[in-house]
């Protein structure tokens, strides 16, 4: 079946939200793209080591679908995954001592952008391996059933990672079990600098979760709310033993693959279009000053500015890892 983010003539995205809720979600939005453009600038002054995919443009998925979600759940990221933490409760200042390689970082400095975890929010962790994480959602889900917990697991994974045989074994084997699992395809139009049409005969990918006996809807993954309501539904659906879930959540990235693809691929109008009329941060921020006002939503954002500023500070004062103890870690037994 297919469920099309739609918002009310005229009205901004959100608009039918609480304020507190509306809140609340757009500062974690806003905190995603202030931390990705902050890195970015982190990035070209030689800070970050290694590679970085910035989740620009896509903030409303991760946001709206992990507001769905309790303390005891679970969410597997991927090499696209900055927003997934923050909307999942990462601290800002040990996210960013990770990517530019600090002690004080998720994983001591050692995985970077790509790797990181926090367990301690239901984070089992990002990968650099597309569609790595497919497998690892259902493993979660499934030694949830197993256990009897009333546990959900999101799998944010990407459209390229569909095309991936993993991608079919992990739907039919939460299918078979009936495992509480979301599977989230974030589908941002390119896999790296191939657009959707070129490598899938079937542009509606949700569609092949119904093979599979999967629940399969797609949503607007540039409307909050749309999104937030999708990921309530599916949540609903996983804790009274309905799962799986398939929904793919239409977005698009505001630039290139990753921080040095300068994106000439991408036809500049439709790139124009949906920074300037999709952006899930500027319609949500919309909706919000509809509701609070601009003064409030002003110094909300303020806030976040300083408390990245403030991670930045932490980040670069921290120590770099030990390369005696580092060399301990990987040592082989003689």
């Amino acid at each position: 079946m297919g469920e099309r983010g739609k918002r009310g003539k005229g009205r901004p995205a959100g608009a039918e939200m609480p304020p507190e809720l509306l809140k609340r979600l757009y500062r974690q939005l806003y905190t995603i793209r202030v931390f990705e453009t902050r890195c970015m600038r982190l990035y070209r002054g030689g800070d970050v080591r290694g590679y970085l995919h910035p989740y620009l443009g896509e903030e409303a998925i991760a946001v709206g679908m992990c507001a769905a979600l309790e303390e005891r759940d679970y969410i597997v990221s991927t090499h696209r995954g900055h927003g997934h933490c923050i909307a999942r409760g990462a601290r800002l200042e040990r996210m960013v001592a990770e990517i530019i390689g600090r002690e004080t970082g998720y994983c001591r400095g050692r995985g970077g952008s790509m790797h990181i975890a926090d367990f301690d929010t239901g984070n089992l962790g990002a990968n650099g391996i597309v569609g790595g994480g497919i497998p690892l959602g259902v493993g979660a889900a499934l030694g949830a059933w197993v256990r009897g917990e009333d546990r959900v697991t999101v799998v944010f994974f990407s459209d390229g990672a569909s095309n991936n045989g993993v991608f079919a074994e992990s739907l039919n084997l939460a299918s078979i079990y009936c495992l509480p699992a979301i599977f989230v395809l974030e589908n941002n139009r390119y896999a790296a600098q191939t657009p959707i049409k070129s490598m899938s005969r079937l542009e509606d990918l949700y569609r092949r979760g119904t093979g599979y006996g999967v629940e399969s809807w797609e949503v607007d993954g540039n409307e909050l709310a749309a999104v937030y309501a999708s990921a309530r539904r599916a949540v609903e659906l996983c804790r009274s033993g309905r799962g799986p879930v398939l929904i793919e959540a239409r977005t698009y990235r505001h630039q290139g693959h990753h921080v040095n693809d300068p994106g000439a691929y991408m036809p500049q109008e439709e790139l124009e279009f949906y920074r300037t009329r999709k952006d899930p941060v500027a319609m949500t921020r919309a909706a919000l000053v509809e509701k609070v006002g601009e003064a409030e939503v002003a110094g909300l954002e303020r806030s976040v500015d300083e408390e990245m500023e403030q991670a930045v500070e932490f980040a670069r004062s921290s120590p770099e890892p030990d390369l005696g103890e580092f060399l301990r870690e990987v040592e082989a037994e003689a």
